[in-house]
């Protein structure tokens, strides 16, 4: 007789997208290393797993941290195969790495021949906001804006001080799986 307490895991594999420099692979170290990367090597492509508990349910995470895009970058079609959700990352503080979303959002639609994908509009270095800087501004409600027009969850995040990491990663999964909302099992969420 089968254990209930043992539980099938489901493997998704999410992509994580975005202009360079904005911070994906601290992001993802974060997520699946806890800890903060602090020098800046540009990727070309890495892959990470993870195990999670979201609701009643575990499931392998497969996490391609991909290269970063620009207007004229192609993506690598290879790191797209059997990719669930895809979350878009840009940073606060950087207009330019915001005003390339949409269209990284369609370069993916298009690669994957489809209509719409899970997506999370993630906006990164919420730390570095009002500390100064000033590569233009994004702020909240423009993110969210963005993220709705585009039938994507949004969360902002940093990934030095580990805050929303978490969140933006399960709110993708949950996008994925069509949870709607904070439903009971579904808020009940572990990292293994």
């Amino acid at each position: 007789m089968e254990d209930p307490n043992t539980r099938m895991s489901k493997h998704r594999k999410i992509a994580v997208m975005g202009a360079r420099n904005v911070g994906k692979s601290s992001l993802t170290v974060q997520f699946v290393e806890s800890r903060f990367v602090e020098s800046y090597y540009p990727t070309i492509e890495n892959q990470f797993t993870k195990q999670v508990v979201l609701g009643k349910t575990a499931y392998t995470l497969e996490i391609c941290d991909t290269a970063g895009q620009d207007e004229f970058s192609l993506i690598n079609t290879k790191s797209l195969m059997g990719v669930k959700g895809v979350a878009i990352v840009y940073s606060c503080v950087n207009r330019a790495s915001f005003e390339i979303v949409e269209l990284i959002r369609d370069k993916i639609l298009d690669q994957l021949g489809l209509d719409n994908v899970p997506t999370v509009i993630v906006a990164n270095k919420i730390d570095l906001r009002d500390s100064g800087i000033n590569g233009g501004r994004v702020d909240s409600r423009e993110g969210a804006e963005l993220a709705a027009r585009l039938g994507a969850g949004f969360v902002e995040c940093s990934a030095k001080l580990n805050i929303g990491v978490e969140d933006a990663v399960l709110q993708l999964l949950k996008r994925i799986e069509g949870i709607d909302g904070d439903l009971s099992d579904a808020s009940k969420c572990s990292i293994m």
